[in-house]
């Protein structure tokens, strides 16, 4: 089974306000660099309340990262500035690679019971990527595999592998892994995450106890002194090893597991845009007082 992750930090999700003045809950962000490298930032947009979330995310610059939007409830109608128009809804992922760069707005709307409920994950693009062209990858809800374990235990796959099943998204340069899953009640999961990977768990709906005490005799018994029973708007970041484990007792839990390939490279990050140096940030942000940010190339989705 390998060494058993545990967990190095519980992070407990801030209110922070943006946009034009959207609600909502900052799991991690700047201030916790370097410790989620290749993740720099994950924002959850839950709200049942439309004067939460109605003024959006107004035309904004991004350059060096990528941007990946989940949406449970709701939709997210987004333009940008080569002319792509859409709209992401319930179950849909887009997958944004600013790259050289680009002018967007994102704006959330309610389903008809005015609730909308979604995720933004912000992560690093390496230097050899960082002014790449930039371009879209929209994920269908229908696209997104669903494995049902025998336990009864439901994965939605956006990328990474469970058993001989793949998710949609590949080729992006720190080998992302991003699950939705759901455990009932009484049930334990186990997940093979390879040593050198950064790896947390954020939990979205219930609760349930992450992180297992390994035997001596290796095979890994439930022990709740070793382990932290996790609620809603939660995070677990996890140590180094090879695996984790999860597990439920009267309560169901539903929650996103994400794992990347830290990059350790120098991080220079003002507002949208992340690079690796002062100075790039600097010419970022020259280029689009001059209006020369954006670069000639099509990235129009097909």
């Amino acid at each position: 089974m390998g060494r058993s992750r545990k967990i190095s930090r519980i992070l407990t999700g801030k209110p922070v306000l943006e946009g034009a003045g959207v609600r909502l809950n900052r799991a991690f962000g700047y201030g916790e660099l370097p410790l989620f490298d290749p993740f720099l930032l994950l924002d959850d947009f839950r709200s049942s309340n439309p004067e939460e979330y109605l003024k959006g995310f107004p035309w904004h610059p991004h350059r060096g990262i990528e941007t990946i939007t989940y949406v449970l409830e709701g939709y997210v109608e987004h333009a940008d500035s080569m002319g792509n128009r859409g709209v992401i809804a319930s179950g849909e992922v887009q997958w944004m690679t600013a790259g050289s760069g680009i002018i967007h707005e994102e704006m959330p709307f309610g389903n008809e019971r005015g609730e909308v409920a979604g995720f933004q994950l912000w992560a690093n693009l390496p230097a050899s990527q960082k002014m790449m062209p930039p371009r879209y990858r929209g994920i269908a809800a229908d696209e997104i595999p669903l494995v049902r374990l025998e336990n009864g235990i439901l994965i939605r796959i956006v990328c990474g592998r469970i058993g001989e099943i793949d998710g949609p998204v590949r080729g992006i340069a720190i080998d992302p892994e991003y699950l939705d899953i759901a455990l009932p009640p009484y049930t334990t999961w186990f997940h093979p995450i390879p040593s050198g990977r950064r790896a947390f768990a954020y939990i979205i709906d219930g609760e349930g106890f992450f992180c297992r005490k390994d035997d001596i005799d290796g095979s890994s018994s439930f022990d709740e002194e070793s382990s932290r029973l996790l609620e809603n708007r939660t995070l677990a970041l996890f140590t180094d090893g090879e695996s984790i484990t999860v597990t439920t007792g009267e309560e169901p839990v539903r929650f996103l597991m994400v794992s990347g390939n830290p990059l350790g490279e120098p991080v220079a990050w003002h507002g949208p845009i992340v690079m690796n140096s002062r100075q790039e940030l600097q010419t970022a942000f020259d280029e689009l007082r001059k209006g020369t940010f954006i670069k000639k190339t099509d990235n129009r989705q097909p």
